[in-house]
C-alpha cells in the first residue's frame, strides 16, 4: 500500500492542466483569448511569425488619396461609380472609396451585381456595363491593357507609399485610384519585443505591390516581405515556413487571412478588427485591437512553458526519491501520503502563480 501511494503520479497529472486554466484565465484578463492548451504551448514554442500588412501591422483604414482619370471624365463622376460598384464590398479599399464618395456628399447607387475576386479586386454591372476595380496585376491578367502612361502613374503613386487599383469596362481602363493606410504607432515596438522573447525570424505577407509593402515593413523594423500574394499563395507560404521552423504564427484580420491562419501552427486574430471568419478560424484571438497584445500572448505562453517543465521536474523528483523509500521500507504510510499530498499542493501553487502577473 505504501509502495502504491508512493508511486502515485496525481502531482505529475495534476501539474499541467492547472497551470494552463491559470494561464488562459490570466491571458483573458489581459484581452487574449486562447482556445486550448495546445495553442498556449505553441505560443510557447514560436520561433517565426508571419503577419498580414493591412489591418495587422496597419490601421487598416486607409483612405482615397487621389483619382486619376484615364478617360477624360470628371473625377467625381468617376468615384461615384467606383463607389457604387464597391458598395457591397467589405475590403478596406473598397471602404476608403465610399468613404471618400460620402465625404464629396456623391450619390451612390446600387450596383445590379456583384463579384468579389478575393485576392484581385471586384466585379459589378452599373446600368448594364461591366466594371472591374482591382490591383494593376488582377486587371492585366482580366485582359486589359496598361500602358506605359497607365503604369508609369501606378509607379508613381506607389513609390509614394500608395496602394493602386485600376477602375476599367469592357473598353479599357478609366481611372487610378490610390488608397494609403497607416501603420500602428506600436508595431515597430511590438517587432522589437518578438525579437527580444526569441523569435528570430518575422516576415510580412500581403497582397499589396512590392514597394508600398518595402515601406510599411521598413517602418516595422521587419526584414522579411512577401508582397503581391493571393490567399493561396499566403497559406503555401506559411506552410513554407512551417516546414523551415516548425512552430509559426500567423498574424491576420480579414476574410482573405483564413487560409493562412489555418495553415499555421497557430493562427492569431486581430479581435475587433478582425473579420467574423479570421476569428472562427483563428486559435487565439486578441480582444483589443492593439498589437501589444501578440507580445502579451506569446510572453505568457512562454511563461507557461517554464512553469510546466518546473511542475514536471518537480513531480519526477518527488517520485524518484519516494518510490525507492517505500519500496526500502524508509518510510511508512503516514509519511508517503503526506509527502504526496504536499507534492501536489506544490505543483498547484506553482501552476496558479500562473493567474497574476
Amino acid at each position: 500500500a505504501t509502495v502504491l501511494v508512493a508511486a502515485a503520479p496525481c502531482a505529475l497529472v495534476i501539474s499541467i492542466p492547472v497551470t494552463y486554466v491559470a494561464a488562459m484565465g490570466r491571458a483573458s484578463r489581459d484581452g487574449v483569448l486562447i482556445k486550448g492548451g495546445i495553442y498556449l504551448e505553441e505560443l510557447g514554442r514560436l520561433r517565426a511569425i508571419a503577419l498580414d500588412k493591412t489591418g495587422t501591422l496597419t490601421h487598416g483604414r486607409p483612405e482615397l488619396t487621389e483619382i486619376h482619370p484615364l478617360d477624360g471624365r470628371d473625377p467625381d463622376q468617376l468615384l461615384t461609380l467606383a463607389a457604387t460598384a464597391e458598395r457591397r464590398s467589405e475590403h478596406p479599399i473598397a471602404r476608403a472609396i465610399v468613404r471618400a464618395a460620402d465625404a464629396r456628399n456623391l450619390t451612390i447607387g446600387e450596383p445590379d451585381t456583384f463579384h468579389a475576386a478575393v485576392g484581385g479586386g471586384i466585379h459589378a454591372r452599373i446600368d448594364g456595363t461591366d466594371l472591374t476595380i482591382a490591383s494593376p496585376d488582377y486587371t492585366t491578367s482580366q485582359g486589359h491593357d496598361l500602358n506605359p502612361a497607365v503604369t508609369d502613374v501606378i509607379e508613381g503613386l506607389e513609390s509614394a507609399g500608395n496602394t493602386t487599383v485600376v477602375m476599367a469596362d469592357p473598353t479599357g481602363p478609366l481611372a487610378v485610384l490610390a488608397v494609403a493606410d497607416t501603420i500602428r504607432p506600436q508595431a515597430a515596438d511590438t517587432i522589437e519585443h518578438l525579437r527580444a522573447l526569441g523569435v528570430h525570424h518575422i516576415t510580412m505577407l500581403t497582397g499589396d505591390n512590392p514597394r508600398t509593402a518595402r515601406a510599411i515593413a521598413t517602418r516595422a523594423g521587419i526584414d522579411h516581405v512577401d508582397a503581391s500574394l493571393r490567399p493561396e499563395d499566403k497559406a503555401a507560404r506559411i506552410r513554407q515556413l512551417v516546414d523551415e521552423h516548425h512552430h509559426v504564427a500567423m498574424v491576420g484580420d480579414g476574410i482573405n487571412d483564413a487560409p493562412p491562419l489555418t495553415a499555421a501552427s497557430v493562427g492569431i486574430a486581430m479581435g475587433t478588427a478582425g473579420s467574423d471568419i479570421a476569428l472562427e478560424t483563428a486559435d487565439v484571438a486578441l480582444m483589443a485591437d492593439d498589437l501589444t497584445r501578440l507580445v502579451t500572448a506569446i510572453t505568457i505562453g512562454r511563461r507557461t512553458r517554464r512553469v510546466v517543465t518546473q511542475n514536471v521536474a518537480l513531480s519526477l523528483i518527488i517520485l524518484a526519491a519516494l518510490v525507492p523509500a517505500a519500496l526500502l521500507g524508509v518510510i511508512g504510510l503516514t509519511a508517503a501520503v503526506l509527502a504526496h499530498e504536499l507534492s501536489e499542493l506544490v505543483v498547484i501553487l506553482n501552476g496558479t502563480r500562473m493567474a497574476k502577473k
